[in-house]
């Protein structure tokens, strides 16, 4: 692997860290607060003021926001919505481990879709006979590790 890959896969690594700790503080906040939805409302005020500075400090756009994607592209935002939404109020009644694992099954799933059929723009990488086994040791695994529900 290249140098810009190696550092690629390390901030990948560090960004599946990441996750499974957003949502266990997330979900721990939600408790706290008494609101799954008010503890996901300040996650993403602070992300929101986080990416403002990224924008600001790398440049921002250099061409108009709305009118460079069609609008299912936009979209992403509503799926960020709906797992932070989802871990917050779920994580604390199934198991941290339960609601992530699940997730990491869909993850694993749908990315292979994706890379498969090239959608969204995503590079093809086609659905070999290697790739489906790893794809399903990656799901056994994560069902081997989960607690029982």
């Amino acid at each position: 692997m290249n140098s810009p890959g190696w550092a690629y896969a390390l901030i990948m690594l560090a960004t599946g860290v990441g996750i499974p700790i957003m949502a266990a503080l997330n979900a721990t906040l939600g408790v706290r607060v008494q609101s799954g939805p008010t503890a996901a409302a300040i996650l993403f005020a602070l992300a929101l003021a986080i990416s403002l500075c990224a924008a600001v400090v790398t440049g921002g756009p250099q061409r108009p926001l709305w009118n460079a994607a069609p609008w299912p592209f936009y979209l992403g935002g509503a799926f960020v919505a709906f797992y932070v939404l989802s871990i917050t109020v779920i994580a604390p009644r199934f198991g941290l481990g339960n609601a992530v694992f699940l997730v990491l099954v869909g993850q694993i799933a749908c990315a292979a879709a994706i890379d498969h059929f090239g959608m969204f723009g995503a590079a093809k990488s086609e659905m070999t006979f290697a790739r489906i086994c790893g794809l399903i040791l990656m799901a056994l695994g994560v069902f081997l590790a989960r607690k029982p529900f």
